[in-house]
């Protein structure tokens, strides 16, 4: 006789197996670790270089009101010259001050949104910066963008400075196609993957 089980009753007899329950143990012993392990693999996050501490954040459009705290200073551009541009802005989750910032256009004409600006913080750049994963973390929002836009055919270019286009391709995996560097699927995809696990 062959009993067919719903995929439910499936899963709960996997979950409560007898060889389950070490794992479980190892769980509860170890809840600081079980909860940022569910922020690193469900949510968008930065790293805190000094503690490892992971943090959920948010990338959201910037206001007219944060233009005014927008400094060149911390910010490295004048960023009031992006106002009249598509700007997006990095924070923690419910917190107001701004750890990134993105300036994009977007270009359907050739299926492609190009990144015009884009920095961390002051205190985020360099081997003593306070947060890990600024960066990715603003391009994988803009090709998620590009990804809704323009589908199978999506791109996301940006014109770095030379001393730092190796660098962005070796960790974001962009390819040199002229003058910018870009992103097309499945790279996008991947980006995306890595960084964005909404």
């Amino acid at each position: 006789l062959t009993i067919h089980s719903s995929k439910e009753e499936q899963l709960w007899a996997f979950l409560f197996r007898p060889k389950a329950f070490p794992f479980y143990i190892i769980l509860i012993k170890n809840i600081p670790f079980f909860w940022k392990l569910i922020l690193y693999l469900y949510l968008m996050n930065i790293v805190e270089v000094l503690t490892g501490n992971i943090c959920p954040i948010e990338v959201l459009p910037v206001t007219n009101t944060d233009f005014t705290l927008i400094s060149k200073a911390r910010y490295f551009f004048d960023w009031k010259e992006e106002k009249k541009e598509e700007v997006y802005k990095l924070v923690l989750k419910g917190q107001k001050d701004i750890l990134g910032l993105v300036s994009i256009e977007r270009i359907p004409s050739e299926w492609r949104i190009h990144i015009r600006l884009l920095t961390v913080s002051v205190e985020n750049k360099g081997k003593e910066k306070q947060f890990d994963k600024i960066t990715g973390n603003l391009i994988a929002y803009v090709a998620k963008i590009a990804l809704a836009d323009f589908g199978q055919m999506a791109c996301v270019s940006l014109r770095p400075k030379s001393s730092i286009a190796k660098h962005y391709m070796t960790k974001y995996n962009m390819n040199m196609t002229g003058m910018t560097l870009s992103l097309e699927v499945p790279e996008i995809v991947n980006l995306i993957n890595k960084y964005d696990h909404d």
